[in-house]
């Protein structure tokens, strides 16, 4: 007899950075993929370096740890062994992707919920983008704070009038 395959559920999660207002991610992922294999997909898009140790923390909606994963097991399993289905059983709504674990530097993804499989899709994708990929190493990230000026700054010597020709704006 022939075995039916069925079709992992596909749950969306929202990608933020605590530290930047800026920037986020929205990716639709199988329930039935790893930590692992989200890991490496993470690694991709974000153009991290590959090379480095990394965890997930499972967070529940009372903001309680629930659960670590690793390449080591640090008491729940190994993120090889661990799908995101399984993340959820535990009771972790929110994971912590800790990409720098000497600088404790994380990203967060929070489940959005469950989203209908598109038929000829591959997952896991990204869906839905805004800002610039914050470095897997940079000590601050940009945020809006940083990118729009107050009122009463100064202009620099390097900052461009429109309306001046001298700056090759305004009519000439």
């Amino acid at each position: 007899m022939k075995k039916i395959r069925t079709m992992a559920r596909i749950l969306r999660y929202k990608v933020t950075f605590p530290s930047n207002k800026v920037f986020f991610r929205e990716y639709e992922l199988a329930e039935d993929m790893t930590l692992f294999s989200l890991n490496k997909f993470l690694v991709n898009d974000l153009d991290f370096a590959p090379d480095q140790m990394i965890a997930f923390r499972g967070y529940g909606k009372d903001g309680k740890l629930k659960a670590m994963w690793g390449l080591f097991d640090f008491g729940s399993g190994t993120i090889d062994g661990v799908s995101l289905e399984k993340t959820i059983a535990c009771g972790a709504e929110k994971l912590h992707y800790v990409f720098d674990i000497n600088a404790n530097k994380y990203m967060e993804l929070s489940l959005i919920g469950e989203v209908e499989q598109i038929f000829h899709v591959s997952y896991p994708r990204l869906v839905a983008e805004k800002g610039r990929i914050p470095g897997q190493f940079e000590s601050k990230f940009d945020t809006l704070d940083n990118m729009t000026p107050e009122i009463g700054d100064e202009i620099g010597e390097d900052d461009v009038d429109i309306d001046d020709p001298e700056d090759g704006g305004g009519e000439q």
